[in-house]
């Protein structure tokens, strides 16, 4: 197998059972434009310590978000010891995240108006996600393909990848992730908040006490200007947001952590506890992750526009409007322009994503027919309980796609990858033709 020694600056060091090295390589901005500014993408690879000068095959880790960083491992544990146990893993931080080339408040900054803000987000989408990696595969291995695994909006990825770049793949490995080919955000959205509401039932069940609770600390904010630790005011809808968490495992006994401590009696008043503040600030990731708000929408637009999609489409179901006296539900994973106005790290962009919202002539993700030709194998676990992706739309897709083998489990909720990663891709491995298994 061809090695490349090209990357610069390479890094290595051990980890138990784990033979790291930093690599970094650099990419076309825009890949239409190769000869023009450039970008750094930061990845980690893992070799099994007894196996390190083997020429194992690569497994290359598409992480969920979008605007996510990958993990950086501990151990060689979860879905990384069984992956390890034949492959080489390479841990891509995509373009914007972790190590690679970040977009940020403070970097946006420095590309001037918002048009020009705006062209250069454009430009973090999966389509160009997936050039990137196919860069990286020939400069590592050549002609040589590899096998993707990719993790919720790494599933996404993967689908691109399949209808962009086919030849270079081995194989693909999908957890929680196969986005739908043609519908747009609206019925995303017509999809995914009926299952977040159903997210509210069980966790209110669960929790009945929860329900007093929550609508006392949302009163106690439409009625007092609170701030959070980064001196950002705290809003009854920001508090709403801590739902996004009711997707993964161990997410609605989080929430419930945050609120059962949530007022502290000073002076005789009632205020909201600094735990409680510190907690929900790092809840969610708006903070730090502007590419999941600002192109969220946008993962699902081909020649549309999103136009805030999720607050067009949350109009159906004022039940998510709270007001004093009424029910409270949380919200899940949906993005609102009033974000822009509300964080502090969004502030900055708000412009730019506007008109990101209103942008119109987003290419089009996927081949429908390359995909309806597909002779990659690929394995994809599938949630019955996501809150996230919609199994209903996701088996549309699957119905589009030849050689898509599919397990559909309620044991797992979207982050099932994370929880009992090991089983989980030890049984995609299986679901896999022999030759592909590495």
């Amino acid at each position: 197998m061809p090695t490349s020694s090209s990357p610069s600056a390479r890094e290595s060091y051990t980890l138990p059972g784990m033979l790291v090295t930093n690599r970094r390589f650099s990419v076309p901005l825009d890949h239409a434009d190769p000869g023009g500014e450039r970008l750094s993408i930061f990845a980690r690879e893992l070799a099994p310590i007894e196996r390190a000068g083997a020429e194992l095959p690569y497994l290359v880790f598409l992480q969920g978000g979008p605007g996510s960083a990958s993990p950086r491992p501990e151990s060689r544990s979860g879905w990384l010891a069984r992956a390890l146990q034949d492959h080489r893993v390479l841990l891509l931080d995509q373009r914007g995240t972790g190590l690679s080339s970040l977009v940020s408040y403070q970097t946006v900054a420095e590309r001037g108006t918002a048009a020009e803000q705006a062209a250069y987000l454009a430009h973090f989408r999966a389509d160009a996600i997936v050039a990137d990696a196919e860069l990286i595969r020939r400069e590592l291995i050549g002609d040589e393909p590899w096998t993707i695994l990719g993790q919720s909006f790494g599933g996404f990825c993967a689908l691109r990848y399949l209808s962009a770049a086919p030849g270079g793949l081995r194989a693909a490995l999908i957890t929680g992730g196969i986005p739908s080919l043609t519908r747009p955000a609206e019925d995303v959205y017509r999809a995914t908040f009926p299952r977040v509401e159903a997210k509210n039932r069980a966790f209110f069940a669960r929790y009945p006490h929860a329900q007093l609770t929550c609508r006392r600390i949302a009163d106690h904010l439409l009625k007092n200007d609170v701030s959070l630790p980064n001196g950002q005011r705290l809003t009854a809808r920001q508090f709403q947001q801590l739902g996004l968490a009711f997707g993964g495992a161990g997410g609605s006994e989080s929430v419930m952590d945050l609120i059962e401590r949530a007022f502290v009696t000073v002076d005789g008043r009632d205020e909201l506890a600094y735990p409680f503040l510190h907690g929900v600030f790092g809840a969610t990731s708006f903070h730090t992750n502007p590419i999941f708000t600002v192109l969220h929408e946008a993962a699902y637009c081909q020649g549309t526009a999103s136009n805030w999609a999720a607050e067009r489409v949350q109009a159906d179901f004022p039940q998510f409007d709270y007001a004093p006296g009424k029910e409270f539900l949380f919200t899940g994973e949906m993005i609102y322009p009033w974000m822009c106005d509300e964080f502090e790290t969004l502030r900055p962009l708000k412009d730019a994503a506007e008109l990101l919202a209103a942008k119109s002539d987003w290419p089009a993700l996927y081949d429908l027919g390359v995909l309806a030709e597909n002779r990659v194998p690929v394995a994809a676990a599938l949630y019955y309980h996501d809150m996230y992706v919609d199994l209903g739309l996701a088996m549309e897709t699957v119905a589009r796609v030849p050689n898509v083998e599919t397990w559909v489990t309620s044991e797992y909720e979207h982050n099932g990858l994370r929880t009992d990663g090991e089983r989980i891709l030890d049984k995609l491995f299986a679901m896999l033709p022999h030759v592909e298994r590495g």
